[in-house]
């Protein structure tokens, strides 16, 4: 199939082509296509690399259990409420409630939370409302 394709200039001087709309939805689509498969590429690598994980049907269903996404991470990675307390620098008490969507935190504390349980900071803080 041949495509007619017009190179012209706009009045400022740009270079412009002008092709049939179905060519270039064939394009946007093959760019989506190679953009997705980039990303599945790369994510891909990351798991290879251990930098993220992959969180089982069971693990979907603890998560959705949990009191918060922070309390689901913490018992995940084994720690105390003690422990991520420390690692934060906050009370327990403070974790507890975080644990309970009580409150919440700063964000500066939410990124230290996210350090001590190596997850990026919005696996664990709350979903803005």
């Amino acid at each position: 199939m041949t495509v007619t394709i017009v190179r012209t200039r706009t009045p400022s001087g740009e270079a412009i082509v002008i092709l049939p709309e179905a060519e270039f939805e064939r394009l946007r689509e093959l760019a989506e296509d190679a953009l997705d498969a980039k990303l599945v590429d790369e994510s891909a690598a990351r798991l290879e690399a251990g930098a993220d994980e992959l969180l089982s049907e069971a693990d979907l269903d603890a998560l959705r259990a949990a009191p918060s996404p922070l309390a689901f991470w913490r018992e995940r990675r084994g720690l105390t409420v003690a422990a991520l307390a420390k690692a934060g620098g906050v009370p327990e008490a403070r974790i507890a409630t975080l644990e309970r969507n009580e409150a919440t935190a700063e964000p500066a504390l939410y990124e230290r939370l996210a350090g001590a349980l190596d997850v990026d900071v919005e696996d664990i803080r709350p979903e803005a409302a």
